[in-house]
């Protein structure tokens, strides 16, 4: 199995982070107070559409179909109430280009879609598990760490179904 890794390091005394991949890439992420890069639900709907469009002109391409532009675009619904988890996200694939075919084209959204976007097949499984825990370290250099909550399959995140226990919860 491949681990893919992130890390946000908080930047000063606003809601400003760095963000840095496990492969070296960092960026911004802000509030909409400090404005200095994406908020952290942006990056939701951004993930599926640049993990969409790798898959689908990839595939196009390999069907030597001659696109001149691509652009996808995702739109996502979030709830009003705590925790704003999205309800919905509508992906539109814009492409430009002569003699594109179309069932090419539907083919490829499909392909990505139901087989190669790791991204969307996070977001509508419904299998993966979250586990929140901490490591606290104090200034005379001790640790603590502990699990907190794991949410997942059978849990709700809006807290009406209590969490799965976990050994290490239940051990705690």
């Amino acid at each position: 199995m491949a681990v893919k890794t992130a890390s946000v390091t908080l930047d000063g005394t606003t809601l400003r982070f760095v963000a840095t991949s496990g492969s070296g890439h960092a960026f911004i992420l802000d509030d909409g107070k400090g404005d200095a890069g994406p908020r952290p639900a942006e990056l939701i709907p951004m993930a599926l559409a640049g993990c969409t469009a790798m898959d689908v002109i990839s595939i196009l391409r390999k069907k030597r179909q001659d696109v001149t532009r691509y652009e996808v675009r995702a739109e996502a619904v979030q709830m009003d109430e705590h925790p704003n988890a999205f309800t919905r996200i509508d992906v539109l694939h814009v492409v430009e280009g002569s003699a594109i075919d179309v069932d090419a084209l539907s083919r490829a959204i499909e392909l990505s879609a139901t087989k190669y976007c790791s991204v969307g097949a996070t977001l509508s499984s419904g299998i993966t598990e979250i586990h929140h825990a901490y490591l606290l370290r104090a200034d005379d250099g001790s640790e603590q760490t502990a699990e907190v909550i794991v949410l997942g399959p059978g849990t709700d995140p809006l807290g009406t179904v209590a969490p799965v226990p976990t050994a290490a919860a239940a051990a705690g």
